[in-house]
């Protein structure tokens, strides 16, 4: 088979070694743009992602068999669209049910339209608005309230204000400043705030049948004991603690299952990766937020437990034939502690040499690459603000977690910085 992997981070590094480490056939991969890591395993292309005529000329040339989205914007730019008009065999869901996650606005009236627990939640059209649902304390609680920007942000579209002064600067930023882009502070989701441990469910989906990964747990905070801004995801974790089965169970009956047959009753039949962003609180597991793909660093920690040849389960998804499958996980749990520069996710330091990636890791610890290039002699440097994923499975979290930080020791770049705590929470809970 020839599949064709279109992203650059961890997660597609992710995806790629899983795809390369559990087939069953053998396959040509291909990545666009692709990273240092990447092009270990895949033949990597020069198109930016957003290059849709390139790599469509690409997929049609080369007689692609099979090609995977990793990133949200091309889903919501409708790739997966362009690519069905044209039939070539492509994984991901359509534009309009990317719309779930494309539009924070969207996807809170579909979570009401088809009963699904989540915050109650207001929508400003404006900064007038915003502030007016602020000042009759429609969904705030204490003060508190959560703001979020309804276009796509790269994660800066989330603010969680405790006051509501913090709030009026927050409106300001999102709708005025356009800290998050002038589209996606358009219009606002104004909504409660939720307490509780966070959790994240994958699941692959055909349109009816699903498959569920691992539970994951992502650590948002730049800093040890959740500190400091919020990040695109300084580690992630999976463990059978984080949801025990009954909760996962109601999760599917009152969440997933609502989900999918109110996309097919809309005419959007969802087929691809949905990630499910959960609050676990006193009355239950709510749903945060929809992603329509594969997270990171989740993808890294989940993607290392995965058993089944990872080609045949998005081939499954094409086809609608998911349910003719059992996908099968290893036992135990996994981690993903993430290495990033100084200074993110603010303005960060970059360019530093890498030390310590080969010749010193355990064969079961995988380093992700996510923000690095590589130099004419072969140097890696760090050039993103994420830059590296190390990553290991285990018979526990606590096995997982030590590979990790074993592995870390090795490796060094001026101006390193990561948590020392990714788990730790999870791990006394278990105790």
């Amino acid at each position: 088979m020839k599949i064709l992997v279109l992203g650059s981070g961890g997660r597609e590094h992710a995806i790629v070694w899983a795809l390369n480490r559990t087939a069953t056939v053998a396959s040509t991969i291909y990545c666009a743009p692709g990273n240092p890591g990447i092009s270990q395993t895949a033949k990597i292309l020069p198109f930016s992602i957003a290059d849709d005529s390139a790599i469509l000329a690409f997929a049609k040339s080369e007689k692609i068999d099979l090609t995977f989205v990793g990133p949200e914007a091309p889903l919501a730019a409708g790739i997966v669209d362009k690519f069905q008009a044209s039939g070539l065999p492509i994984v991901g869901p359509v534009e309009s049910a990317a719309r779930l996650e494309s539009s924070k606005v969207f996807a809170k009236n579909f979570m009401a339209r088809f009963g699904i627990p989540t915050a109650s939640f207001r929508v400003a059209g404006s900064p007038t608005d915003a502030l007016e649902i602020l000042r009759r304390g429609e969904v705030s609680i204490g003060g508190r309230v959560v703001l979020k920007a309804d276009g796509l942000a790269a994660g800066k579209g989330v603010i969680i204000a405790d006051s509501l002064s913090e709030a009026e600067r927050g409106i300001t930023d999102l709708m005025v400043n356009a800290v998050a882009g002038k589209e996606a502070g358009s219009r606002l989701v104004i909504e409660e705030p939720l307490s509780g441990q966070e959790a994240s469910l994958l699941l692959f989906a055909d349109g009816r049948d699903y498959a569920v990964m691992p539970v994951a747990r992502d650590h948002k905070r730049i800093g040890d004991d959740d500190t400091g801004p919020n990040t695109g995801g300084m580690g992630s974790i999976t463990d059978s603690s984080i949801l025990p089965p009954e909760s996962v169970a109601g999760v599917l009956r009152d969440i997933v299952e609502p989900t999918l047959e109110g996309l097919r009753a809309e005419g959007s039949e969802f087929k691809g990766v949905l990630f499910l962003g959960l609050m676990l609180t006193p009355d239950g597991p709510q749903l945060l937020e929809y992603n329509v793909r594969f997270g990171d660093p989740e993808t890294q920690a989940i993607l290392v437990r995965l058993r089944t040849d990872l080609t045949s389960i998005l081939e499954r998804i094409r086809t609608g034939t998911l349910g003719n499958l059992k996908v099968q996980w290893s036992e135990g749990s996994s981690a993903c502690v993430v290495l990033a520069n100084r200074g993110y996710p603010g303005e960060y330091h970059k360019g530093a040499v890498i030390e310590g990636l080969t010749g010193k890791q355990s064969e079961s610890v995988t380093v992700f690459h996510a923000g690095t290039t590589e130099t004419a002699d072969g140097q890696i440097l760090a050039t993103g603000g994420r830059v590296l994923g190390v990553t290991s499975a285990g018979v526990d979290l606590k096995q997982a977690l030590g590979r990790c930080y074993d592995a870390i020791a090795n490796i060094h770049w001026e101006g390193m910085q990561f948590r020392h705590d990714i788990g730790r929470s999870t791990i006394g809970s278990i105790r």
